[in-house]
């Protein structure tokens, strides 16, 4: 058996629990990887001073949204890839990998390019205060043109694991952590560079994984070729990716946007709000990210067994995932929000006021996190399925629909505390969303099995 069919059989053939694993926890592992990109350069920047760590967590809005370019194009060619393979389509869905590709790397440039242009005003929106903006700048510039990469970055990792290589995901984006954890405190340290040298060490981190990807591609260890002549910009493949891949990135926006407002109104009560608001984040998105990887896993398993009509397998996989993405986020969140204190003092030699706010948001974002897992696995499945319109709504609610109202009203109310709780109260009314939408997707698989 080749290793091309192998693959397939991961996704259609193998046992649900041993693919989940064999899906779902590198993709986990890779996301956790990621997120140390994020957590190294607020660790080290900590030590620098309060400013510093406002810079990094003003840029960290910037860069998570120009991510979602690399989600827009590798999301939605994924779930239609998986599809696709599920209902024997292979030559199809290598059209759509090669179109996502330079896709992605086309309109990334474009955007990246237009931000760099209008940085420090760009900056100044996202809730950078006087004293932060210098920093913010010298961070930023850097960071966000290396950023071309993250999205080719993201753009694969989405592609690679719907063809059922996860733990080609999870290589890339160790290496590339690792490269980031050793260089940051040479470039920052050693080399005298500040922040700058956090964005320079993560910039090279992000090509280190980019010349994996490539080298992948190389040495045709892909279903796919990644052909430029292979790009098909037609309108029905156009439109599979971006019904999915536009849902996603306004996903990853009203990620950016929560990141923004939380800003914004901590910006009113000093720089250290918002440093330990930026701290406290980073930690739960490290949780986030985790589960977002596993969701990468079972994504591709859950969309070939739709496109297959094998029902039986799509809820069994739908029910293991609940409950091991539902235990994972019980006991991260419960650690989170009990050792908050060590946590949050991580980022901070010795600012009370940051460290006050980050544990208090720390401990309240930990609590409400043990829901997460519910609520990803069906926000996470209606795009795996295609339906696009009703997996935006539920995607939407957390960050979007029932954050964004809470966050601008109750701070106004109740002042710092408003900022704290925002999150927390957006997640349980989210929850409350995703349990009808499970009812209701089960109840359509019920029918289609019957039919």
């Amino acid at each position: 058996m080749s290793r091309k069919t192998k693959k397939t059989d991961l996704l259609g053939v193998v046992p649900i629990k041993k693919a989940l694993l064999a899906m779902g926890v590198p993709t986990m592992v890779g996301m956790l990887i990621n997120a140390l990109y994020n957590l190294a350069d607020a660790y080290f920047v900590g030590n620098l001073g309060t400013e510093q760590m406002g810079a990094i967590s003003i840029a960290f809005p910037l860069g998570q949204a120009i991510v979602g370019l690399g989600l827009l194009f590798g999301s939605g060619a994924a779930s239609y890839i998986s599809r696709l393979l599920g209902n024997g389509e292979r030559e199809k869905a290598g059209r759509v990998a090669s179109t996502a590709l330079y896709g992605s790397i086309f309109v990334g440039i474009l955007v990246i390019a237009s931000v760099l242009a209008f940085l420090p005003s760009v900056l100044k929106c996202l809730g950078a205060t006087e004293t932060i903006l210098p920093y913010a700048v010298d961070y930023s510039r850097i960071y966000v043109a290396m950023s071309v990469f993250n999205v080719f970055n993201v753009m694969m990792n989405s592609i690679v694991t719907s063809e059922g290589s996860a733990k080609m995901t999870m290589f890339a984006l160790l290496a590339g952590a690792v490269f980031n954890v050793v260089l940051d405190p040479i470039f920052i340290y050693s080399f005298h560079l500040g922040v700058t040298g956090a964005a320079v060490a993560t910039g090279i981190s992000q090509i280190f994984t980019s010349l994996i990807y490539v080298n992948y591609i190389l040495q045709k260890k892909s279903l796919f070729t990644f052909s430029i002549k292979e790009c098909d910009f037609s309108k029905k493949i156009a439109a599979e990716i971006f019904k999915i891949g536009v849902p996603t990135m306004v996903f990853q926006l009203l990620t950016s946007l929560a990141s923004v407002l939380i800003n914004m109104q901590s910006r009113e009560f000093g720089d250290s709000v918002i440093a330990g608001m930026g701290a406290a984040t980073r930690i739960i998105s490290m949780g986030s990210l985790m589960v977002f990887g596993f969701m990468k896993g079972f994504q591709p398993i859950a969309g070939y067994s739709y496109g297959a009509g094998d029902y039986d397998r799509l809820k069994e996989a739908i029910w293991t995932s609940v409950i091991w993405s539902t235990a994972f986020c019980v006991i991260f969140g419960l650690s989170a929000a009990v050792f908050s204190d060590y946590f949050v003092s991580c980022f901070t030699s010795g600012d009370t006021q940051m460290l006050s706010i980050g544990v208090g948001s720390l401990r309240a974002s930990g609590l409400s996190f043990v829901l997460f897992g519910f609520y990803t696995v069906y926000s996470s499945l209606y795009l795996a399925l295609g339906k696009a319109a009703k997996g935006f709504f539920l995607g939407a609610c957390r960050q979007g629909i029932c954050f964004v109202p809470i966050i601008l009203i109750l701070p106004v109310c109740v002042g710092k505390g408003g900022i704290i709780y925002a999150q927390p109260i957006a997640d349980i009314l989210s929850v409350l969303a995703a349990a009808f939408a499970a009812a209701e997707i089960h109840k359509e698989l019920n029918a289609a099995k019957r039919g």
